[in-house]
């Protein structure tokens, strides 16, 4: 089992080491355009999302290095308690500004359209708006054939050059098809690049190579927030998307542990972005977040929630989350509603007036404004 010590001291180096955020160098301009991040979180369940800890894996020695330590971490009597401890930015906040959708056990669903259930082909239908089974049926860094909303918004006048990705995963060059597209992406390990680095981005370029992942192609998240939110006080992008990747990459290896503590965390990233958004006038009150997943895992048998693809029951099973410009807050959405990943692309597209096909990709949330 991978040391999930060392996971909680990097994330810890990591902050104590970057917390300055000042302006670097330049004044940004008032704009009042709308601004959309887009932030994924690989492979989170929507049971732990809506019921927080599994009591069928919070104190399984199989799965959970000290389970009474887990235990009374995140273990409440009932279900709202618990959600509310491991995602307490979404359950406090969140939920009071904006929209939950895909509780399951409430009538909202929300479902992939793809049939392949893992993650290059779910990454596709969400930045696409289209599944694309004949083509993306692996993981392989294969450039994406199809065009991706970053794509199309960075080919437009308006969005030329503000438009930005990252992600933990270091196949996300590929999904995004860098080299045809033309976006800035940082992603996988790669470093910070330019000629007016910061003294933080130069420091976490030195820490990246010192310290080392669990994993041979995705990074700690912690390094993935921070390239992300130094670019953002630097060059200030309308369209961001972030995709943090250890929840998926945990429970794979059977670490139920520290698949919770790496959603928690997660949960406080959020909540920074979203702090920071609302703290500088580029973005404050024209900001809308949409956050979702690229797919389910299994429940039944209890060893398939370290796993997910078409193989395994109900792995299509996701969620969506809303808040912020243009986003009504009705907090968890507590009705019979059938939703799609296939509508994310549209949405994005709707909220920043971009022209884009809806004829062969799925239409915008109803909920959009």
């Amino acid at each position: 089992m991978k040391s999930i010590k060392l996971v909680s001291v990097v994330f810890l180096l990591i902050l104590a080491a970057c917390t300055s955020e000042k302006k670097q160098g330049k004044t940004i301009y008032k704009d009042d355009s709308s601004k959309v991040f887009i932030i994924t979180l690989d492979g989170l369940r929507w049971q732990e999302l809506f019921s927080g800890a599994d009591s069928l894996l919070v104190e399984n020695k199989e799965y959970v290095g000290n389970g009474k330590e887990l235990k009374a971490q995140f273990w409440k009597e009932s279900a709202k308690e618990r959600r509310a401890v491991l995602f307490p930015f979404i359950w406090n906040e969140v939920s009071k500004m904006g929209q939950i959708h895909g509780n399951r056990w409430e009538g909202s669903k929300m479902n992939l359209t793809n049939g392949m259930h893992f993650s290059y082909p779910g990454y596709n239908e969400i930045l696409t708006g289209k599944a694309d089974d004949k083509r993306i049926r692996s993981n392989n860094k294969m450039p994406n054939p199809n065009k991706t909303i970053l794509e199309i918004a960075e080919k437009t006048d308006a969005y030329k050059g503000k438009v930005a990705a990252f992600g933990s995963w270091d196949v996300f060059p590929s999904i995004v098809n860098e080299e045809r597209s033309g976006l800035y992406v940082n992603a996988g390990f790669r470093k910070a690049k330019g000629t007016d680095l910061t003294a933080k981005e130069m420091f976490l370029n030195e820490l990246q190579d010192q310290i080392p992942s669990p994993w041979g192609g995705v990074r700690l998240d912690a390094f993935t927030h921070q390239f992300a939110l130094e670019t953002l006080i630097k060059q200030h992008p309308k369209l961001v998307y972030i995709s943090y990747g250890e929840t998926d990459d945990f429970a794979h290896d059977g670490e139920y542990d520290a698949y919770l503590k790496s959603a928690k965390r997660t949960d406080a990233f959020i909540q920074k972005l979203w702090n920071f958004t609302q703290q500088d006038a580029f973005y404050k009150g024209k900001t809308t977040f949409i956050i979702t997943t690229d797919h389910g895992r299994g429940t039944e048998p209890l060893a398939t929630w370290k796993h997910h693809g078409n193989s395994i029951e109900n792995t299509d099973q996701v969620w969506v989350i809303a808040f912020g410009n243009k986003i009504e807050a009705k907090g968890e959405i507590i009705l019979e509603e059938q939703l799609y990943t296939n509508q994310v692309a549209a949405s994005v597209a709707k909220i920043l007036d971009l022209e884009i096909l809806t004829d062969s990709i799925g239409k915008p949330f109803p909920f959009i404004k």
